[in-house]
């Protein structure tokens, strides 16, 4: 992995790359998750990770590829946390409890039913955090992640992690397809997740270790336009001052 990507260039290949070979689903790969052919093979390979049968509770990203981690989440009994998209509400969070949906459980795993139906939270109300499912567009063999580039997965990170919801031995995993692993090291700032596992329809890509995590949030990185936009942000900045 001599030759080190920008995180920019990382998405451009990848997104060119499902596209050429017919990997992307609609409505396309660029500019955003790419849902992935295979992603529900993914999802059953992603079950027979021991991280995965001990947990109880699962951050889960709402894109259209972990739609099947979602529903089978819901389905074994598992409590889902979705973020709020953008974290737009101070109640950034939403909560899917299966024994409360019920039969709605199935309804609530997509993106509009998580809005409809999942119970909206604050940071502070959030359980510990058993495993975190995180979309990406670009991985590799290290950890490294890259996402569609409006840094959303790594706030929650930092701020589960200033709360101290997670640590960092808590599992960050993915799904994505072979195509999304890159062979190249990607560019990294201290605010970035790590992997420890890629998840594919074909398998299980264990990622060396080594990457540091978030300790929490980095506020030298967060402009005042940022935390204006992110209520939660801006009332932790404000508590900061006090």
């Amino acid at each position: 992995m001599s030759e080190t990507l920008g995180k920019q260039e990382a998405r451009e290949r990848v997104w060119r790359t499902l596209e050429l070979h017919g990997a992307a689903r609609f409505p396309g790969a660029k500019g955003r998750i790419p849902n992935f052919a295979g992603a529900e093979q993914a999802a059953v390979n992603l079950h027979d990770l021991p991280e995965w049968r001990r947990a109880r509770t699962v951050k889960i990203n709402p894109d259209a590829p972990q739609l099947p981690v979602r529903r089978m989440a819901l389905r074994e009994g598992k409590t889902v946390y979705v973020a709020v998209p953008r974290l737009r509400s101070l109640a950034c969070f939403l909560e899917l409890d299966p024994q409360r949906l019920g039969a709605r459980a199935s309804a609530a795993a997509t993106i509009r039913g998580a809005a409809e139906l999942g119970r909206p939270i604050e940071l502070e109300e959030l359980p510990r955090i058993d495993l975190i499912v995180c979309g990406a567009v670009a991985v590799n063999g290290l950890g490294g992640r890259v996402g569609k580039g409006g840094g959303y997965s790594d706030l929650e990170y930092a701020l589960l992690r200033e709360r101290g919801l997670i640590c960092e031995a808590t599992p960050v995993v993915t799904t994505a397809h072979p195509l999304q692993i890159v062979p190249h090291a990607l560019a990294r700032q201290p605010h970035d997740l790590a992997l420890d596992a890629v998840v594919t329809p074909q398998g299980v890509l264990r990622c060396a270790a080594g990457l540091e995590r978030p300790q929490g949030l980095y506020w030298e990185y967060l402009d005042e336009e940022y935390l204006a936009a992110i209520p939660v942000l801006c009332r932790l900045a404000q508590a900061r001052l006090h």
